[in-house]
């Protein structure tokens, strides 16, 4: 067998040497990013369509602002992924500004807390007896300008000013993602001085307008984000996010070969969610519901940043099988279900939704949010026929992984070499269609002893490398890879009995 050197001449040394050239044989190891789309604060330090890496929430703050809609989509996720490689990328809000007004009507002659829920945070104001309408609305815009949650590093997504009795509250950014901000007064609360008609709230200007992710996406280049998570689901930017992740010139080209899916939220009845998803078909975008009119308290952005982050550290790992599991039952922190909870999707409600590419959430008997099933919008083939095969969310982590793994192999084993349809002095200069099947055969066994691919023998026997008919410097390769599959759903048959048969 030859040995290869790579610095080391293979002849023409004739003065005595003891040499080791050092090279490396390859280690490969899996690794993903999760990449969050949103706005920061004006005047914040990132500059827009400019990904940066975050190592914290705290981080995502001194960069994008207390508030905004990216450092508490960074505190969310970091919530659910603490570990996780997490990337943010600010996107000029354009439209409107949503401003609510806060009428406060009297106060409790003899005082007590007031509690004001604003986007699921609880801000409270201590009213003392005697105080008058204006001096409690003077401190609700306080409360609400100074909100800081010590327990979750939560700041409220609003600021405030105050005139007279009436509280003025804008959204920290414009757009008609704020349209349904929620406020709302508990009554569960005990002796919520707020509650009955202490408070009128109005909504004065309505949000409204979309942002242009165009830059934002293409800041991207061909960096490696595996995950990206856009709380923008309007038409023209699901346009955008087509164009970024096409198969053809896109990040999933065989030119480029860097990968990507998009997750966004959406908000409406299952109708119009049902409607969205049957209008699409595209594998490398998800869409995550939110049922409308239901009291959503978390804003959309933190929604999809809680949801996604929960199962990123799943589907990027390609090691221990994680990537190919079920995640129904994964609870997601920071992160609060709909008040009303007649509308939660019921079984039936569900299935509708998955079979029309929209993926669907639980709400746990303690009333905690949690993952039910996360899917692509992926229904049919190019032919309109009805096809499944990239439809869950697990084929696409498993398909990176199995990509890569494969390319990281084939480099390894048969970068910088030439080839030939024989190598009978077994040099290691060469690579043969024989020595890089086996390679692939090889890199299949690992994936299937890492839960990713299964059979991994019948990838051997169906498997083809051979030399292209015009180029000679070409090997063309067919590798039908058999994924693991997330277990979904068991049915059984409990057949009862008054007494068994007697065996004859």
């Amino acid at each position: 067998m030859g040995i290869q050197f790579n610095n080391i001449p293979g002849a023409g040394l004739v003065a005595p040497l003891f040499a080791f050239e050092v090279t490396s044989g390859g280690s490969y190891q899996s690794a993903s990013r999760l990449l969050l789309v949103g706005h920061k604060n004006t005047g914040a330090a990132i500059a827009d369509n400019t990904p940066q890496a975050v190592g914290s929430a705290q981080e995502a703050v001194a960069l994008a602002g207390a508030g905004s809609m990216l450092a508490e989509m960074a505190r969310v996720a970091f919530l659910n992924a603490p570990v996780q490689e997490t990337w943010i990328v600010s996107a000029a809000a354009t439209g409107t500004a949503r401003v609510d007004t806060i009428k406060v009507n009297s106060a409790p002659a003899g005082g007590g807390a007031g509690v004001i829920e604003i986007a699921g945070e609880p801000v409270q104001v201590q009213i003392a007896a005697g105080d008058s309408a204006n001096t409690v609305a003077a401190a609700l815009a306080a409360a609400i300008n100074a909100y800081f949650n010590t327990l979750t590093g939560a700041c409220l997504p609003v600021t405030a000013t105050v005139s007279t009795d009436t509280v003025t509250v804008t959204a920290r950014h414009a757009g008609a993602i704020f349209s349904d901000l929620d406020f709302f007064v508990p009554t569960t609360v005990n002796t919520n001085a707020f509650a009955g008609a202490v408070l009128t709230l109005t909504n004065t200007v309505p949000a409204a307008g979309d942002p242009d992710l165009s830059g934002a996406l293409a800041s991207l280049g061909d960096d490696p984000f595996d995950w990206i998570v856009s709380p923008f689901a309007d038409a023209t930017n699901i346009g955008r996010y087509a164009a970024l992740l096409n198969d053809t010139s896109g990040r999933w080209a065989y030119s480029r070969q860097v990968y990507g899916h998009v997750f966004a939220p959406s908000t409406g009845s299952t109708s119009a969610l049902t409607t969205l998803g049957l209008a699409l078909n595209d594998r490398h975008l998800t869409i995550l519901p939110r049922i409308a009119s239901a009291g959503n308290a978390t804003p959309a952005w933190l929604w999809a940043a809680g949801l996604v982050a929960r199962i990123v550290p799943w589907l990027s790992d390609g090691v221990t099988g994680n990537v190919s599991r079920n995640q129904t039952g994964l609870v997601v922190e920071g992160v609060k279900a709909q008040r009303n909870r007649s509308t939660v999707p019921t079984y039936a409600g569900r299935n509708t939704l998955l079979r029309s590419g929209v993926s669907s959430f639980l709400i746990t008997s303690d009333g905690r949010v949690a993952i039910d099933k996360i899917i692509t919008t992926y229904q049919k083939d190019a032919n309109a026929q009805p096809d499944e095969t990239f439809r869950d969310i697990q084929a696409i982590g498993q398909l990176v992984a199995i990509l890569r793994f494969f390319r990281a192999q084939l480099s390894y084993e048969h970068g910088q070499k030439a080839l030939a349809d024989e190598n009978p002095g077994g040099l290691g200069s060469l690579s043969t269609p024989k020595s890089i099947k086996a390679t692939l055969v090889h890199a299949a066994d690992t994936l299937e002893l890492q839960g990713v691919l299964e059979n991994a023998r019948g990838f051997a026997d169906r498997l083809i490398v051979q030399r292209n008919t015009q180029n000679a410097n070409r090997v063309d390769i067919l590798a039908p890879i058999d994924r693991v599959n997330a277990l979904d759903v068991i049915a059984a048959n409990a057949r009862l009995y008054s007494q068994y048969r007697a065996e004859g």
